[in-house]
């Protein structure tokens, strides 16, 4: 062969391994590719829970039932909205955790597990309650009660709680101030709690202690939440009677509206107008509770410090934005109960044989000593001017500083 070919032919030779050097990374790429996918592992799907869709009816029935307030299971009656609530809420899903997604996933379904023949009394799309409601095997470890003070208050009101009713629930009792006391904390064993927030009696300083109160029941995993004032005596029997007829995994808004009406609030949807909203809400002086499954479908608007903002939008306190949420935003109706008391109600016209049966009692302040409920055994009024010490004998009359009664209540 002729010499002078020879680079021709190398030359076409290294051509042919260049083409099939190509071919072979272009087959192998495309094996890599199809490859991988089936080698990762399968991504976790979570759904978020979305709000539901906001419709009304114009006029909308009203349900209640009517039992003995001082039998096994109190009186409590369910109201909704009597007039065309508006439309066109805005919803944030901000600040919602992948456990509590997964809380709400694993009620939910709980919910939809319900014996069938219990039957469903709902007082709004967004109801969870069983007309015969269905019962929950309750202690009292279960529920987280939070008592919302101040500073100033720890003296006169926060020891008499804590010598009384909180002694026989420290592990469950939390205690939201906006101070430190280190000194009441040591000496009684009481769990404070330091908001960091203001010590004013504003919408701003209440909302910021509801919403360390929401996030510390959050993560105490507690079946029920229930948030009491520093003038509440918290009857613990009633109360664990009282929350022993649901479930908490149901949706329960239990508590005692201030108002005969629902409250009407101006809610901000965008800087060129509002849209107003009318919704039911428990004064939180009486106190209320909050079952944890409907807490966890709170959360978008609730946790992370969500609740200041939500407030916000509405311009309402503290105990009226926990109602916006549940009422306006959830569609839950509360359950109306006459068991929860504040200082704002006559006390004196609740009948003395039926103060032991009721879930809190409260007192008048500076402006009105007088009213306070109406048992006269024990303690006289100048040594016990709030009623708080003489009732506390009675439920519990083996404690030390108590004089010896008579008390015909059964625990």
């Amino acid at each position: 062969m002729n010499p002078l070919y020879w680079p021709v032919r190398m030359h076409i030779a290294s051509v042919g391994v260049s083409k099939f050097c190509f071919l072979f990374s272009l087959v192998f790429c495309g094996l890599l590719l199809l490859l991988i996918p089936a080698l990762q592992p399968p991504a976790r799907q979570v759904d978020l829970p979305q709000p539901r869709p906001w419709v009304r009816p114009a006029q909308a029935g009203r349900a209640s039932t009517h039992t003995s307030h001082y039998t096994g299971v109190p009186a409590v009656s369910r109201h909704v909205g009597d007039t065309d609530w508006a439309t066109g809420l805005s919803r944030s899903s901000a600040g919602q955790g992948a456990s509590i997604e997964t809380e709400i996933i694993r009620n939910d379904n709980h919910n939809s597990k319900r014996d069938p023949e219990r039957g469903a009394l709902h007082g709004g799309k967004g109801g969870g309650l069983s007309g015969s409601r269905s019962q929950d095997q309750l202690e009292l470890k279960d529920i987280f009660i939070a008592v919302k003070t101040t500073r100033k208050f720890h003296k006169y009101r926060l020891e008499l709680l804590i010598q009384t009713w909180a002694s026989q629930a420290k592990e469950q009792t939390y205690i939201f101030s906006d101070g430190e006391d280190k000194e009441l904390q040591l000496r009684t064993g009481a769990n404070i709690i330091n908001t960091n927030c203001s010590a004013a009696h504003t919408r701003q300083a209440l909302c910021c202690k509801m919403s360390v109160e929401y996030d510390k029941f959050i993560e105490s995993q507690k079946k029920w939440f229930c948030h009491v004032d520093d003038d509440n005596y918290v009857i613990l029997p009633s109360l664990l009677r009282l929350l022993s007829s649901y479930h908490h995994s149901q949706d329960v808004y239990l508590g005692r509206p201030s108002l005969d009406h629902p409250i009407e609030a101006a809610e901000r949807v965008k800087s060129d107008g509002s849209v107003s909203v009318k919704f039911w809400f428990a004064t939180g002086g009486a106190g209320f509770c909050i079952s944890r499954g409907l807490a966890l479908k709170m959360s978008p608007w609730a946790s992370l410090g969500n609740f200041i903002s939500t407030a916000e939008k509405i311009r309402l306190p503290d105990d009226c934005t926990i109602g916006y949420i549940i009422e306006a935003l959830l569609e839950v109706s509360l359950t109306h109960t006459h068991l929860f008391h504040s200082h704002l109600e006559n006390l004196q016209k609740l009948p003395t044989d039926t103060v032991l049966e009721q879930v809190t009692l409260s007192y008048g302040g500076f402006e009105n000593r007088r009213n306070v409920v109406n048992i006269l055994r024990g303690f006289s009024l100048a040594e016990d001017p709030t009623r708080f010490k003489t009732v506390h004998c009675l439920l519990y009359p083996d404690t030390d500083w108590c004089p010896k009664l008579n008390s015909h209540h059964k625990n």
